[in-house]
């Protein structure tokens, strides 16, 4: 019966790093679902299957998945062209852009929200308030929105390594 236990509950393990996993992908908390999934294993099985500093350390890559998913629409907008308004105006759009998005296309509209946000927020600061050209305004849009993409990217990397840590320290 311990055996069976025991397999039921890696298999649910399993599941919930590759829901975790499926997360990062669409702009969610995945990496602190993995984090929680880690910890929670980690207790049940009585502190032996990971370490302390393990868990400590994925944390702190969770942390740092969020901050880079945060600010990565803002560089893009800026390594494009764009100022500092039209990075936190890309943030903005991008928060905005994912919570209307998301109702409505659960998941996928969520992503293209979060991305044509920061889009229409950078492109929006050019043309309104730098009274730059559409076409600058829209290249500054685009630099957000592959931003946006590579943060995105940046944090299922982030959630492959802290994956990588536990399995490091697996015994």
């Amino acid at each position: 019966m311990s055996a069976i236990l025991a397999i039921i509950g890696w298999l649910i393990f399993g599941i919930v790093v590759a829901v975790g996993l499926a997360l990062d992908l669409v702009g969610l908390f995945g990496n602190w679902v993995i984090l929680g999934a880690v910890g929670g294993a980690w207790a049940i099985t009585g502190f032996t299957h990971f370490s302390g500093w393990a868990v400590g350390v994925m944390a702190g890559l969770a942390v740092l998945g969020e901050v880079v998913e945060a600010v990565a629409a803002g560089l893009g907008a800026k390594r494009f062209g764009g100022n500092r308004g039209s990075a936190l105006s890309a943030l903005g759009g991008a928060i905005a852009g994912a919570i209307v998005g998301t109702p409505m296309l659960p998941v996928i509209g969520t992503l293209a929200g979060a991305c044509a946000g920061a889009f229409l927020g950078a492109a929006a600061h050019e043309i309104l308030l730098m009274r730059r050209t559409a076409a600058d305004a829209a290249w500054t849009g685009l630099g957000a929105a592959l931003g946006r993409i590579g943060g995105l990217a940046a944090k299922l990397a982030i959630g492959i390594a802290m994956l990588i840590v536990a399995a490091a320290t697996f015994n």
